[in-house]
């Protein structure tokens, strides 16, 4: 068994409120909030569980709402007799800490931190004693991936995962061949282009990592002319480019479009209601994409509701994301508290496969192929 069976929410609740969860901090940077159910007082939930956001005050006020919106939203479609209540702490490794393990004795599952230094905090504590499902990847910087704690599943959208995936598109589609890796020195864009070089050599590819100077958003000039130089001479099989989508449009009108073009995620910063916005010039640039933003007809994914945006405001693509991640982070949780120790999720942020609860955690994410066409991204697969 996962855990334990879980005690009525109305006690869970009130022994959060009267011992505290920090005891220094509970007024100021840690509050509860339990979310409504249909389960009732008499009645005992299958389990109950915790998810623990940054403050919406904070500066990862943004991005905690829309994981959290998305998680709600799962919730009010497929409750299962679960109890949720959310936890709200500040954003700072002590805090969700403290958070963490005070909820810990409390709740069945756990499900968060969001941020990295969080995640990190918690599994170098090592006192993880509930299934904890992370909604980031923890720091390995000093430590072994492969030993993660038996009940600490991580399963955040990762740049780095997408990045491996990409290599493994481009070794099938071009065979063998030398890929230019294109890169700012912004430290993800740096992470993303490392990962897929690796995965790209341990494909027999070649590789070469080319940082691109940048000046409040506009790329050097003399790189771009010697980039399209090399470009030229050496005939590269394709270009990696581990840059936002307005980058790799001044990468492609400054090298042209005869050479492939690979990216992740990022590249796509259009939402398909945004019909009035296209970016014709990465026409034919292949990349990865959430079913939530490439497929949001398909069945599977309509099922749930859209994220409220204000009026006038603008749809963001990775406040999307994180709004989809919430809703895989529910419905892993769903399967959690089922006991179910291996399981595949068809989900908003991609096929998940995960194994949990018996030795090491599992857990790999399959995002769909997409390509520009026509200015906007498009399953690769499809019509």
């Amino acid at each position: 068994m996962l855990y334990k069976w879980a005690k009525p929410l109305s006690s869970i609740l009130a022994g959060i409120l009267m011992h505290g969860l920090c005891p220094a901090a509970l007024a100021n940077t840690t509050t509860v909030e339990q979310v409504a159910n249909d389960i009732g007082t008499n009645h005992i939930p299958l389990a109950s569980i915790a998810l623990i956001l940054p403050m919406r005050s904070g500066p990862l006020g943004s991005a905690a709402d829309a994981l959290r919106s998305g998680f709600l939203a799962a919730y009010e479609r497929d409750k299962g007799g679960l109890a949720v209540t959310i936890i709200e702490a500040a954003d700072t490794p002590a805090e969700m800490l403290s958070a963490y393990l005070a909820a810990s004795p409390k709740f069945d599952i756990l499900v968060g931190p969001l941020s990295r230094t969080g995640v990190t905090a918690i599994l170098k504590n090592g006192q993880i004693s509930k299934p904890t499902i992370a909604l980031t990847q923890p720091d390995f910087s000093d430590a072994d991936e492969s030993r993660l704690p038996t009940l600490l599943l991580p399963i955040g959208l990762s740049l780095e995962a997408e990045a491996r995936q990409v290599a493994n598109l481009v070794s099938t589609e071009k065979g063998f061949g030398k890929v230019f890796v294109i890169a700012t020195a912004v430290s993800w864009q740096r992470r993303v282009a490392t990962a897929f070089a690796q995965q790209a050599a341990s494909l027999g590819l070649k590789t070469e990592v080319l940082t691109l100077g940048m000046s409040n958003g506009i790329a050097n000039q003399g790189a771009m002319e010697q980039l399209n130089q090399r470009i030229q001479t050496e005939n590269p099989t394709a270009l990696f480019v581990a840059l936002t989508a307005e980058q790799a449009v001044q990468v492609r009108s400054g090298v042209g479009p005869d050479t492939p073009m690979y990216g992740i995620s990022q590249l796509n910063s259009l939402i398909k209601s945004d019909s009035n916005n296209s970016l014709t010039d990465l026409n034919g640039v292949r990349l990865l994409e959430l079913p939530w933003l490439l497929t949001p007809g398909d069945p599977a994914i309509s099922a749930y509701p859209r994220p409220i945006v204000n009026d006038g405001a603008a749809r963001n693509a990775d406040l999307e994301r994180l709004y989809a991640l919430g809703i895989d982070a529910f419905n892993v949780t769903r399967q959690v508290a089922a006991r179910n120790a291996a399981f595949q999720i068809n989900g908003a942020t991609g096929r998940l496969n995960i194994g949990f609860g018996l030795g090491t955690p599992a857990f790999s994410r399959t995002e769909p192929r997409a390509v520009y066409r026509d200015g906007t991204v498009v399953p690769l697969d499809g019509p």
